[in-house]
């Protein structure tokens, strides 16, 4: 996922630190690379297409191409069956993955993930530094970076001007859906915050969707209120990953669903108000967590409700998130907003 390759590449800047001569070489899922595209720490990408992904016969070719590579070190952050066996046929003389007793034997080390809360940083970030301690490299709390060109943030300012809005008030891209329905708050929920949003600021509000979400996105617009939707720009949106990104670097803030959004908009420097799904962990993915970035979760309200670890509720997201009411962290917003 987009979220998971953007947080990975803090590795490739403490390896340079380590080895600054050495190749780093990034093996990620074709169209994860515009959140990667002009990082300065990685020589070369190596894509794992869907043709890869859906053929048995694709897999092992494509891991035998690897082998021919002749790496010294690799390191599996992802850790499945299909990088499990690319990392093992790999022949490196040192491989290393996150502790999984059914897969120990691919790897030399098999680091166990952290499970303490890091107030600073978020576990995800932890638990990724880890991977390097074999390799001598102490952990060290490095945020995700996305390099724009001096062309695409004039670009982006450029298409926001066109489409006339007025980049001297505030400006608001909403996370206005999740990567499925187990992700997404509830639309007439998402209305209210958007609502308190615009009441709260006069904002102007742009929604992040691609087209294929239209119907949904136009759902949510539907749903807040008449003043509302004078201040919602609902047909300016970037139409390629590096275009949303180039928009977004212009707006005050992100609000909304907690996923690859929030955390491009991270890595941006751009404030962000994440709402995670109840299923999701918070302490893993709230990534350096303070008055610019905040986020809630329904545990955070109703901690009762929680006996056992967050993941074990994904099949009752849909109804956790009913429980998941906007007048819970309303003051939160108003706050996050001032």
């Amino acid at each position: 996922m987009i979220g998971d390759v953007l947080t990975s590449s803090i590795l490739f800047e403490a390896l340079r630190l380590k080895y600054p001569k050495a190749q780093l070489d990034y093996l990620i899922n074709e169209h994860t690379f515009p959140v990667v595209e002009n990082n300065t720490f990685i020589d070369h990408f190596i894509f794992f297409t869907k043709e890869v992904e859906s053929s048995k016969k694709a897999l092992f070719r494509f891991a035998k191409t690897i082998k021919y590579k002749k790496y010294d070190i690799v390191i599996d952050v992802y850790s499945k069956l299909s990088s499990n066996l690319i990392s093992f046929l790999s022949g490196a003389k040192t491989r290393i993955s996150y502790h999984k007793y059914y897969t120990s034997l691919f790897y030399h080390h098999n680091i166990k993930r952290a499970k303490e809360k890091n107030a600073k940083a978020g576990l995800a970030i932890v638990n990724r530094m880890k991977l390097l301690e074999p390799l001598g490299i102490e952990a060290t709390f490095i945020k995700p970076k996305i390099y724009l060109t001096e062309q695409e943030v004039a670009d982006g300012r450029r298409f926001l001007v066109n489409h006339h809005l007025d980049l001297s008030k505030p400006l608001y891209m909403i996370s206005v859906l999740g990567s499925g329905i187990k992700k997404t708050y509830p639309f007439s929920y998402m209305a209210q915050v958007i609502d308190t949003v615009v009441e709260e600021t006069a904002g102007q509000i742009l929604f992040n969707y691609i087209p294929k979400q239209e119907a949904e996105a136009k759902s949510i617009f539907n749903l807040c209120k008449p003043d509302t939707q004078k201040n919602i720009l609902f047909d300016v949106f970037g139409k390629s990953l590096r275009a949303f990104l180039a928009i977004t670097h212009h707006c005050n803030a992100i609000i909304g669903n907690e996923g690859g959004a929030i955390n491009m908009s991270k890595a941006l420097d751009i404030k962000t108000f994440a709402i995670f799904s109840p299923w999701i962990d918070k302490a893993t993915w709230n990534l350096f967590e303070n008055e610019n970035n905040v986020s809630v979760h329904l545990k955070d309200f109703k901690p009762e409700l929680y006996t056992k670890a967050e993941k074990q509720y994904k099949n009752q997201a849909v109804v956790l998130y009913e429980k998941f009411k906007p007048q819970l962290f309303t003051s939160k917003l108003k706050a996050f907003l001032k």
